[in-house]
């Protein structure tokens, strides 16, 4: 997710320094920047954002359709998030936080709104994903590809 935020910002609203304050502290867009209760921290040790939190889907979300129910709850481990001050900019542009953690107002998960499958995550899906169980954003991915995939190789009919 911190990825793609920072390339829609340069790509999309023009923001061409656009970064992450743990890449570059003097960006004078920064859209993802470390969470306020970190900065004061010199001793970094287990002090990162760390264990499983909740969130709550946007109603209209794919976040929500693959889920299939409002409220989750996904394991973290970071100390940098999306700048909620560019969360409105982002939004008229396109890419909206469909995902926020209630209680803290982190956004948790971005997604593209005329998109088919676009989905960027805050947390870490893999850590509750097993061959047997895969995470429900992994099948809704691999769904979306296979479907895509046939429909780009079907053949078109002649005029």
């Amino acid at each position: 997710m911190q990825c793609a935020v920072i390339e829609f910002g340069r790509n999309v609203l023009g923001y061409t320094d656009a970064n992450s304050t743990e890449m570059d502290a003097d960006t004078t867009h920064p859209v993802i920047a470390m969470m306020e209760e970190q900065k004061g921290i010199a001793d970094k040790g287990g002090t990162m954002r760390l264990g499983a939190y909740p969130c709550r889907l946007e109603e209209s979300s794919l976040a929500k359709r693959v889920y299939r129910r409002r409220d989750i709850s996904e394991r973290h481990r970071h100390r940098y998030e999306f700048n909620n001050a560019y969360l409105s900019a982002y939004n008229k542009a396109g890419m909206w936080a469909s995902g926020i953690n209630p209680q803290g107002k982190l956004v948790e998960i971005v997604e593209l709104k005329d998109h088919p499958w676009f989905i960027g995550v805050q947390f870490h899906p893999e850590y509750r994903s097993t061959v047997a169980k895969p995470h429900p954003l992994f099948i809704g991915f691999v769904q979306a590809a296979m479907k895509h995939h046939f429909v780009e190789l079907a053949p078109k009919e002649e005029a």
